[in-house]
């Protein structure tokens, strides 16, 4: 079996991930971006990211790829709105990118190594089109970090399905904290090992959030994939919906998780 993306491209899930920015998830790679500096952006998504990124190298030449063809839609529109005609969004496969090696000042991964059977054939691949004294930047969540209040055994339910799903998928959810091992497998060692928080603690958040997931969970292929593995009924994801949507209006609603980043600098 390939690489199975458990979000699936439903519009529900490229909407929730439309709202991401760089300043909130790839703040530890800002810093090293400079005017003119070329990038490749692996797993764009809807391209919010990547347009962020964009912005900040100016004239640069920033690519951002998928391997499927629906999210790179709404890339587009969303380049066409912000007035981009710079950036380019393609399909492509990490394990095989069809560019020479040595042609990007910074290759960048935003959620994409917990979703892949071979992670660490993925960051050679990525590590061979950055140019030598370049940059390789990765940001992957770690489900088991995720915690919240109040306590919801749906929530709790969400989570275990999530996790078993993933590794039947031959893929690791809790992929955060083996970053860095990850890329001491690959051969990198420059290595700049770090890692941050997304939070969801006011009422504006926590009911963006919770309905995101109370969405999610009936729609996206999280809900398909549960449902034909026989891990989950039609009535276990309505409940879990269900919680979802009732910790979302909780005054004391509060949710964290935790995501492990390195930069690596790229030598061959």
């Amino acid at each position: 079996m390939g690489d199975v993306y458990l979000h699936g491209h439903h519009p529900s899930v490229i909407a929730s991930h439309g709202v991401r920015t760089a300043a909130d998830s790839a703040a530890y790679l800002l810093p090293h971006l400079r005017e003119g500096t070329s990038m490749l952006d692996v797993g764009c998504g809807p391209g919010t990211i990547t347009l962020d990124l964009a912005d900040a190298v100016g004239t640069g030449q920033v690519i951002g790829i998928e391997p499927v063809e629906e999210p790179l839609v709404e890339a587009r529109r969303n380049a066409a709105v912000r007035g981009d005609r710079r950036t380019q969004f393609l399909r492509a496969d990490v394990y095989e990118l069809p560019w020479e090696a040595d042609t990007f000042d910074v290759v960048h991964a935003h959620q994409v190594l917990q979703h892949l059977v071979d992670p660490v054939a993925a960051l050679r691949e990525m590590a061979r089109v950055a140019r030598s004294g370049g940059l390789l930047a990765v940001r992957d969540v770690d489900y088991a970090s995720m915690v919240w209040y109040p306590a919801s055994d749906g929530m709790t339910h969400w989570l275990d399905l999530y996790r078993r799903l993933a590794r039947a998928n031959r893929a690791m959810p809790d992929a955060g904290r083996r970053l860095l091992a990850w890329s001491h497998a690959a051969g990198l060692d420059d290595l700049a090992p770090s890692a941050s928080l997304w939070t969801y603690s006011t009422p504006e958040q926590t009911a963006w959030w919770g309905g995101v997931w109370a969405r999610r969970t009936l729609e996206s292929t999280y809900a398909s994939q549960a449902i034909e593995r026989g891990l989950a009924s039609r009535a276990d994801l309505e409940r879990i919906s269900r919680d979802w949507a009732a910790w979302s209006q909780h005054p004391d609603a509060w949710f964290a998780m935790t995501h492990g980043e390195v930069v690596a600098r790229v030598s061959h």
